[in-house]
């Protein structure tokens, strides 16, 4: 870890890498933007696996005093990953035939035609705990008659994996056991409560001339304000939306897994601790003695003995973490293995069939 403290930066950057010729300078600008915040506690942590985001580099943590900033928990509010092992060796099941190609085709086949993929969505709703736990508590939300209509929208949407990075995968752990990790979010839903508030936030920091420049894509609410107060619920709803939506997924993934598994082998399929964690949201907890605003943008809340999951890059090793108590991260870890493309960058850079024989 190092720490950038200059002309630029109002508070401290502290940067868990080796040096600073590891970060994009897109990325190094976007922090130095962070450590010009009036309201910032102690100082800017950017984990190793950071990289360029909208207003706040992904892999950025910030703690604030009495005020949230939409962008810095970003469009896909309590994004995360969830795991769970199994007592099957990978050993005993790969080699066996069904009549829908080797049993590990055929359980990826079921899990694709059980979770709608990409953009797809439920025809019919589904249950939802959190968004009926909504509908009871209307006040909350009735005020943002924009968002309303997102509420029953959500019902087509709960158990369904999303585009762009998310996955559902099989792995096999350093003993050769089966598992199953899980990336997705809050859907459609967080990305249309951050561009709300977002923008809510611009109009009011314009009105009351705010420090914070809009070129920053920074805007902020004072959490004391009705407009805070209205993000910070449709916040924790989408959190809590992106909670059940791994779990709908895992359930419906550890069904498909034991019901094949016992079908084609005998064996019986017992599943072992599962950890649900987010990696986008901002939450309040108390560092150095204050009561502060964490955001976690890309970023994962690991206090000592706490469970999290780090997914590596796409063909190679995950983690499952233990908090040992960092103070200066304020308890954080990284989220990923970070990146060296961009998703475009990457498109452009390897074929399908490169990454295919990969």
């Amino acid at each position: 870890m190092f720490v950038l403290c200059n002309e630029k930066t109002r508070f401290p950057i502290k940067i868990w890498l080796e040096d600073e010729s590891r970060l994009e300078e897109s990325c190094l600008e976007q922090a130095y933007h962070l450590s010009q915040l009036p309201f910032l506690h102690k100082w800017v942590c950017l984990m190793p696996d950071t990289h360029t985001g909208k207003g706040m580099p992904i892999g950025g943590v910030i703690a604030l005093e009495d005020v949230v900033i939409p962008n810095a928990v970003g469009v896909d509010i309590g994004c995360g990953m969830d795991f769970i092992p199994t007592n099957i060796r990978v050993e005993d099941v790969r080699g066996i035939l069904t009549g829908n190609g080797t049993l590990i085709q055929a359980i990826i086949g079921n899990i694709m035609r059980s979770v709608p993929l990409n953009m797809e969505r439920y025809k019919v709703p589904q249950e939802s705990e959190v968004l009926d736990q909504a509908k009871r508590e209307m006040e909350k939300y009735e005020e943002d008659k924009e968002l309303l209509p997102l509420i029953d929208d959500g019902y087509f949407q709960v158990g369904s994996l999303g585009g762009g990075n998310h996955f559902i995968e099989l792995q096999e752990d350093q003993e050769g056991f089966l598992c199953i990790m899980i990336h997705s979010g809050s859907r459609h839903l967080g990305k249309e409560i951050c561009d709300y508030f977002h923008n809510k936030a611009r109009w009011l920091n314009r009105t009351w001339y705010s420090e914070v420049k809009d070129e920053y894509h920074l805007a902020f609410l004072p959490v004391h304000t009705k407009e805070g107060q209205q993000y910070i619920n449709w916040m924790n709803l989408a959190m809590d939306y992106a909670f059940e939506n791994r779990a709908r997924m895992l359930d419906k993934t550890c069904t498909v897994v034991k019901e094949l598994i016992e079908k084609h082998t005998g064996l019986t399929v017992e599943f072992g601790q599962e950890i649900n964690c987010h990696h986008n949201y901002a939450a309040l907890e108390n560092h150095y003695n204050k009561n502060v605003w964490v955001h976690r943008k890309g970023a994962t809340r690991v206090r000592e003995g706490e469970m999290a999951v780090i997914p590596g890059a796409m063909g190679s090793y995950s983690y499952v973490v233990e908090g040992r108590g960092s103070r200066e991260s304020f308890h954080t870890s990284s989220h990923g293995a970070g990146r060296s493309y961009s998703r475009s960058g990457a498109m452009r850079a390897f074929s399908t069939e490169q990454v295919m024989a990969d």
